[in-house]
């Protein structure tokens, strides 16, 4: 379980990390996005079209509990965050449309993510706190506003922040290895492998399915590599902070389950991924025509 001083901690982590993807940001980052709706749509369909249908199809074919099905269906409705970020560019991708497509996720998210919770939690009558969800994301909205009021004020001040919450980003599996997996050591024991396939497979799908999706429309390899780890790498933290402060203790536990391990195995998942992707031929790549969105 999450203890107070987790969620104190917690609470703090996503402020700051939600922070500082604000102050990635600037009014023309959003004003690009528009201008590009292209860019606009496989964002969205990647991250609130696929992901939560893989989701879904985890949490029906795996024979999991319905507490441990929720979490499946939370993680995977959950937008971009910074990490796909930096694995965007440790294998070359597109950095400029993989910050486009988290910014879309996220902003979008608020909407959404309520929306498609209801619709798969419906289809697999599941009860989901859909006022509670929509209240955590709105909350988690105010930090990513200051931060592009801060990155506005001070650019310097902006890109510290940027960073920081990058590295916090990072931090935060660090302390779930350290505080949460400790704590709850005989609850993962006692784990089926369906939990574990579900939260291995939400990201591995992810990105194979966003990769061949990206390479259905036609886009160069660079952007088919950055499509596909926005597609796979959802924000965890932003999972575990509205699971924690969305459901009581002795549920938080079992919903929690699925986000956190996640959180550990895309990291593992990720690195792999962009180890092959690096091996893809990039000299080949820069005289091909870029059909950026």
């Amino acid at each position: 379980m999450v203890g107070p001083l987790e969620q104190a901690v917690l609470a703090a982590m996503i402020f700051v990390i939600m922070l500082g993807m604000g102050a990635s940001l600037t009014p023309r980052d959003f004003l690009l996005a528009f201008r590009r709706p292209y860019g606009l749509m496989v964002g969205v369909v990647s991250q609130y079209g696929f992901m939560p249908l893989i989701g879904f199809l985890l949490a029906l074919m795996l024979p999991v509990p319905e507490v441990v099905a929720i979490g499946i269906l939370i993680m995977s409705c959950m937008p971009g965050g910074t990490t796909s970020n930096m694995f965007t560019y440790f294998s070359k991708g597109n950095l400029a449309l993989s910050l486009l497509m988290t910014v879309t996720s996220t902003v979008f998210g608020v909407l959404l993510i309520p929306l498609v919770l209801v619709l798969y939690g419906a289809a697999l009558d599941v009860d989901i706190p859909r006022e509670n969800v929509i209240a955590t994301l709105v909350l988690l909205l105010v930090p990513v506003g200051v931060g592009m009021v801060l990155r506005r004020i001070n650019a310097n001040t902006g890109a510290v922040t940027e960073f920081a919450g990058s590295a916090l980003a990072l931090f935060f599996i660090l302390f779930l290895v350290v505080s949460w997996i400790p704590r709850n050591w005989g609850f993962l024991l006692s784990t089926g492998w369906p939990t574990y396939a579900a939260s291995i497979g939400l990201g591995l799908v992810g990105i194979t399915v966003g990769y061949f999706f990206a390479r259905a429309l036609q886009l160069h390899p660079r952007n088919a590599r950055t499509v596909a780890l926005e597609t796979g790498i959802q924000n965890g933290p932003l999972a575990v902070a509205i699971v924690a402060f969305t459901w009581p203790a002795d549920e938080a536990q079992a919903v929690m389950a699925v986000p956190v391990l996640y959180s550990l195995f895309i990291v593992i998942v990720s690195a792999a991924v962009t180890l092959v992707f690096r091996r893809a031929n990039l000299a080949a790549e820069q005289k091909m025509p870029d059909s950026l969105l």
